[in-house]
């Protein structure tokens, strides 16, 4: 293998996508280790800006066919390529057993990005890692049985939590071709995948932590700089606008604040209920005092942070399962030392102590109004929760000891059987 010869082919679902600021972090530091690796997604970019930090990775992107009817001769051709590896057998009667239990298009078009992926992989690659447990996953594994290659993968919330048990146990079983190992990024979702591995030790917590190099210093709070609580109140969200958000929630417990608090809404993010909300919103008498802002690069994000006086992230596990792990954007308020309000949900708990680093509430509009309400009228106090969470944030989420771990475990999956 020459020295520039990817080793690693790390899969996605989309490349680049703002939502997912955590996946880009991390490649771009494991770049920064030593690592050369392809990134293979299975989407086009859809977002019409980019972060910053997607532009220093160096490495090459390349796309799976998204749909396969819009590029069959791409996929025959590698097909016919894919049935004359070593493992094509063995991956087609497994992808025909979870395809017996998952009957629909998505499970058939994962193998054939799957056969795409194995046909075209380098010669010299050495083993797969793939970001999410679910879609990824599924195509990263049946390549990887095709090629007889290791596979990996990093899971986060959704993938976790929607996906059929079936599959988590069977992506996590030796005998069943399952990862070689599976990092995960709060203790919640590692516990929750160590019961159902046949080895606790497949499993790795890797948190995402921070690169507070990418961040400014936060801006003057101090005790001279302190809100009065006459003084406008002005929150930020910044999170998708999809159930699991809990902004529904929000909304109505805006209009539950008192007549007496003048205060603003600031939300950054897309997503496919922004119509629903906004017409709850004209509904509950309350869309005036808020701005949608959409997607918005990183810049615009920590600059919408640094003037807030509070951060509000009302989390919840929506009916289908789906939930957040530990958001990102917590620990970038935290950066910022920008008060945070939200809810005891997953793993938000791990990063926030309530009453300590910042304001956990029940998901319920009246609960959230009332901590709205106290929080405005005390910004000594939350002031100081949101020294404590930066405190936090620099003592025990640097990014730096996850990406150790995780170059370690990459490293060695791509070792050559005969080395």
């Amino acid at each position: 293998m020459t020295q520039n010869t990817p080793a690693l082919a790390i899969v996605v679902k989309g490349w680049p996508r703002l939502s997912e600021t955590f996946i880009a972090q991390e490649l771009v530091a494991l770049e920064e280790a030593g690592h050369n690796f392809e990134i293979w997604s299975l989407r086009y970019p859809t977002d019409k800006k980019r972060h910053p930090l997607h532009d220093r990775l160096k490495a090459r992107v390349r796309y799976l066919p998204e749909y396969l009817h819009e590029d069959p001769a791409r996929v025959w051709a590698a097909r016919e390529i894919a049935q004359r590896l070593p493992g094509y057998r063995e991956a087609y009667r497994i992808w025909r057993q979870d395809l017996a239990r998952d009957r629909n298009l998505n499970r058939i078009r994962r193998f054939g990005q799957a056969c795409v992926l194995a046909g075209e992989l380098p010669a010299d690659t050495h083993g797969l890692y793939a970001h999410f447990m679910h879609t990824p996953s599924s195509v990263a594994r049946y390549a990887a049985i095709m090629r007889d290659l290791p596979w990996s993968f990093s899971a986060h919330a959704k993938d976790i939590w929607t996906s059929p048990e079936w599959e988590k146990r069977e992506k996590l079983q030796a005998d069943t071709y399952g990862a070689e190992f599976g990092a995960t990024c709060t203790a919640f979702g590692a516990a929750h995948l160590r019961e159902m591995s046949d080895d606790p030790a497949r499993v790795d917590l890797i948190y995402h932590g921070l690169d507070l190099t990418r961040f400014p210093a936060p801006p003057q709070r101090g005790p001279a700089d302190l809100r009065k609580p006459a003084d406008p109140f002005h929150m930020v969200s910044v999170g998708r606008l999809v159930e699991k958000k809990g902004f529904d929630k929000l909304i109505d417990a805006f209009a539950q604040l008192p007549s007496t608090l003048n205060w603003r809404w600031t939300h950054i993010g897309g997503g496919g209920l922004k119509g629903t909300l906004t017409a709850q919103a004209v509904s509950a008498g309350v869309a005036d005092r808020i701005t949608w802002r959409g997607a918005c690069d990183q810049p615009e994000v920590i600059s919408a942070m640094r003037e807030a006086d509070l951060f509000v992230l009302p989390s919840r596990i929506a009916a289908d399962g789906d939930r957040d792990g530990l958001p990102n954007v917590l620990m970038e308020a935290a950066s910022q030392l920008l008060p945070i309000l939200s809810t005891p949900v997953s793993a938000i708990p791990e990063f926030i102590d309530t009453g300590i680093h910042g304001t956990l509430s029940e998901d319920d509009p009246a609960a959230l109004a009332k901590a709205i309400t106290v929080i405005a009228a005390n910004p000594a106090q939350t002031q100081s929760m949101a020294h404590a969470a930066r405190t936090r944030l620099t003592q025990e989420f640097g990014m730096n000891p996850g990406i150790a771990r995780l170059s370690k475990r990459l490293h060695d999956l791509c070792q050559p059987i005969n080395s």
